[in-house]
């Protein structure tokens, strides 16, 4: 099975940098979306998670909030 990984970022997250590097160095692929250029992303994030931080990962419709290798590698291993 594939994982959908999605990573909502913004440019100036120092734990979003660190995210994306986790991902990439276990080789996840995932698809960014930078709610600091999309302002109607940032909108349906907060209506989805009612946080506002940066950054929120979406791992198959699971949410980790913040930078939380081991949550991510639970989900990614699930």
């Amino acid at each position: 099975m594939t994982n959908q990984v999605t990573v909502y970022s913004t440019d100036t997250c120092p734990y979003c940098t660190m995210m994306k590097n986790f991902l990439e160095q276990n080789d996840v692929a995932y698809t960014e979306v930078n709610v600091q250029h999309d302002q109607a992303a940032a909108n349906r994030l907060v209506q989805a998670t009612g946080q506002m931080g940066v950054p929120q990962t979406n791992i198959n419709g699971e949410w980790v909030l913040g930078f939380d290798p081991t949550r991510v590698s639970e989900l990614l291993n699930a």
